[in-house]
C-alpha cells in the first residue's frame, strides 16, 4: 500500500523580502515512487594520514572520532560525522625515490614493493593505522585508489608524468604486472591487516590536464584505451586470486569529460559511452568481470556559475541513465574558480564554506543521481580541501588537528543516511497549492532532501542558504514517527550537529539563517 509522507514548509518573510506566489513552501515526500539508493559518504586518506597515523594515540583517535564515530555524546550530540566509506590511496615509491622523485615531500607516498619484487607490509604505516582505527568504527566500504604505478613499472621511472604528454605512464610490458601488484596489495592487506578492499580504482583523473603538466604529486593520464586495457587486465588478476574485490572507473577530473569532452581530446572524453556503450568495441567494459556498471567521478570546476552546477548535472544524469550506469562522486574540494567562498586558498572553518559544499552535495544527489558522496582529503593543510586541518612540526612527528564546519555539514549527510537508505523524491507546492518545478531546490534559500533508512527511520535533509531564518511547520503520513529529532548545523561554537527540542507531527520548526538542520524520525523496519 502506498502511504504518503507530507511535510509542510510554511515560509515567514520580512516586509523587505518579496517572495512570489511560486515559492516552494509545501512538500510531499513521495515514499511510492523511490529514486537512488545510497551507497554511504567518505573521504580518502591522502596524504596528511601516513603522518597523522604516526602521531600520539589522543590525536589519532580524536580525528578517528570525528571523521567516523556513529556514538553519541550524553546529551545525545554525535561525536563524529560516521563516514561509511574510506578512501586508502596505494603508494606508487616516490617517498623511497626521496628528491629524485620530482615531489614535493608531504605529497610523496610509499610502496609496498620492493626493487627486487618482494613486499614490505610495514610500509604506510600510518594510513595502515587509520584502515583499523575506521574498521574499529564500524566502517566496512574501503576504496583503493591509485595516482600512479610503482615507479617501477612506469615509462619514466618516476610516479609523476612530467613532460611526457598525455598516455599512461606505464611501460607496454607491465600493464600485467601492475594489475598483479593490485591483486596482492588486496591480498596483502586481507592477511596482514584484515582489512577487504571492496573497491580498487586503477587510475585518478585520467583527463585531467594537471596530469600532464607539472610534479605536485603522484599522477598520470590515461586515454580511454590504456583504461580500459588495465582495467581488463586487473580484472584477470583478480579472477585468478579468486577476489571479489571490484574496480572502479574511471575517477574523471570533471564531469563534462564523462558524457562529452573537456580540455582534452576524444581519446580521454565521453568516458561513460566508451565504458559501457557495446559500440565502443575497443573500449567497452560492460561484460568485463570484477567490473560494475558504475561511473565513478569527480565535481571539480563544475559548480559555478550556479546555472553549470544544476544543467552539467542535468547532462551528466542524462548520459548515465541512457547506457544504464550508476553513478559515485568520488572526490571535490574548493578550487580556484569557486570564486563565490573566494577560491581555495586558506583553510576556513566557517560556514561560509560549508554551506557551499553542502550545496554541491545536494546538487550531486538530486540532480547527477550520485549512490555515493566522497570529499577529496579528510585532513588537510592550509587550503580549502581537508574535512580537518592538522598543525604538524616540521619533522611531522607530532601535531594537533582542528575539525571545521565542513565537516559537520557534510556529517549532515553521512552520520544519518545511511548505507541503502533510499531517496525519496519531493514534490514542492505553492502556499496556493500549485506545484513548484524543482521547488526541493531554491540554490540560494530552501535545499531538501529525504531518505528512509533500513532501518525504517526516516531523515529530511534541510539545507537554508538564504540570510534570514525560514520557520517550518512538517508532518510525515507515518504512525511510527510521531516526532523528529533536529540537528543543527550553525555558525557559532557547538552548533555542530546539535541536538535541538525534539519536533512533533504538524508543530511549527525554525530552520535558522545560513544553516542546515537535519530531522531524523524514528521507525521501523516494513
Amino acid at each position: 500500500m502506498k502511504r504518503t509522507a507530507v511535510i509542510s514548509l510554511g515560509v515567514f518573510l520580512t516586509a523587505s523580502t518579496i517572495q512570489a506566489q511560486q515559492t516552494a513552501s509545501h512538500f510531499e515526500i513521495e515514499t511510492g515512487t523511490p529514486l537512488q539508493t545510497m551507497d554511504g559518504f567518505g573521504a580518502s586518506d591522502a596524504w596528511s594520514m601516513q603522518r597523522i597515523g604516526l602521531w600520539p594515540d589522543s590525536v589519532r583517535r580524536q580525528t578517528a572520532d570525528w571523521l567516523f564515530s556513529t556514538e553519541n555524546d550524553r546529551g545525545g550530540k554525535p561525536l563524529g560525522i560516521g563516514l561509511s566509506i574510506w578512501r586508502f590511496n596505494i603508494g606508487a615509491g616516490s617517498q623511497e625515490q626521496g628528491r629524485e622523485s620530482g615531489i614535493a615531500p608531504g605529497t610523496r607516498t610509499e610502496c609496498f614493493l620492493r626493487p627486487d619484487g618482494t613486499y614490505d607490509w610495514t610500509k604506510q604505516e600510518g594510513q595502515r593505522n587509520f584502515l583499523h582505527l575506521a574498521r574499529e568504527r564500524g566502517v566496512r566500504t574501503f576504496i583503493g585508489f591509485f595516482n600512479s604505478p610503482p615507479v617501477y613499472y612506469t615509462q619514466n621511472g618516476m610516479a609523476t608524468n612530467t613532460g611526457r604528454g598525455g598516455t599512461l605512464n606505464l611501460k607496454t610490458e607491465h600493464y600485467d604486472d601492475f594489475a598483479r601488484f593490485a591483486a596482492n596489495v588486496v591480498e596483502g592487506l586481507e592477511r596482514h591487516d584484515g582489512i577487504r578492499l571492496s573497491y580498487v580504482c586503477p587510475v585518478n583523473e585520467p583527463d585531467g590536464h594537471w596530469n600532464w603538466l607539472g610534479p605536485k604529486q603522484e599522477g598520470s593520464p590515461a586515454t580511454n584505451r590504456e583504461v580500459a586495457r588495465l582495467a581488463r587486465a586487473f580484472s584477470q588478476a583478480f579472477t585468478d586470486k579468486g577476489l571479489d574485490t571490484r574496480i572502479l572507473v574511471n575517477e574523471s577530473s570533471d564531469y563534462r569529460c564523462m558524457f562529452a569532452t573537456h580540455m582534452a581530446g576524444w581519446q580521454r572524453g565521453y568516458a561513460i559511452q566508451s565504458f559501457f556503450c557495446p559500440d565502443s568495441t575497443e573500449t567497452y567494459l560492460g561484460d568485463t568481470p570484477n567490473v560494475p556498471r558504475l561511473m565513478a567521478g569527480h565535481s571539480y570546476w563544475t559548480n559555478t556559475p550556479l546555472k553549470s552546477l544544476r544543467d552539467i548535472r542535468v547532462q551528466l544524469k542524462d548520459t548515465l541513465d541512457k547506457y544504464g550506469v550508476q553513478f559515485w562522486q568520488t572526490e571535490t574540494c574548493i578550487m580556484s574558480n569557486d570564486e563565490e567562498i573566494g577560491g581555495g586558498g586558506g583553510f576556513d572553518r566557517t560556514m561560509k564554506t560549508a554551506l557551499y559544499v553542502a550545496r554541491i552535495i545536494h546538487h550531486d544527489i538530486v540532480y547527477a543521481g550520485a549512490r555515493s558522496w566522497q570529499w577529496w582529503r579528510a585532513v588537510g593543510g592550509d587550503y580549502k580541501d581537508g574535512l580537518l586541518r592538522e598543525f604538524g612540526n616540521r619533522d611531522g612527528s607530532q601535531g594537533r588537528v582542528v575539525d571545521s564546519k565542513l565537516l559537520w555539514a557534510l556529517g549532515n549527510y553521512s552520520r544519518f543516511v545511511r548505507p541503502d537508505a533510499v531517496r525519496m523524491g519531493i514534490t514542492a507546492t505553492d502556499a496556493s497549492g500549485h506545484t513548484v518545478e524543482e521547488g526541493d531546490t531554491d540554490n540560494q534559500g530552501i535545499m531538501c532532501t529525504a531518505y528512509r533508512n533500513a532501518d525504517g527511520s526516516w531523515v529530511m535533509v534541510v539545507l537554508n542558504y538564504a540570510p534570514e531564518d525560514r520557520n517550518i511547520t512538517f508532518h510525515v503520513d507515518d504512525r511510527k514517527v510521531r516526532q523528529w529529532q533536529p540537528y543543527l548545523t550553525a555558525e557559532g561554537e557547538g552548533n555542530d550537529l546539535r541536538p535541538l527540542g525534539k519536533v512533533r507531527n504538524g508543530k511549527p520548526a525554525v530552520i535558522p539563517a545560513r544553516s542546515l538542520v537535519t530531522f531524523v524520525g524514528r521507525g521501523q523496519a516494513e
